[in-house]
């Protein structure tokens, strides 16, 4: 079954991604998990600065 996740590869710095799988583990996620809610935090921070981010073509 195809799933309709995008898949993206991220390259970071040995350091930060041992800290991530650190606080990844710590709460109970993957490092996968950990960078989503990261991001998604991210965006709902931009969004409420900036208001909502329209993905839709305009015509």
């Amino acid at each position: 079954m195809k799933d309709n996740l995008s898949r993206y590869t991220l390259r970071i710095g040995k350091p930060i991604l041992d800290k991530l799988e650190y606080i990844a583990k710590y709460e109970g996620r993957s490092k996968n998990k950990e960078i989503e809610r990261l991001i998604k935090r991210h965006i709902e921070q931009f969004e409420k600065e900036h208001g909502p981010i329209d993905l839709e073509p305009s015509t």
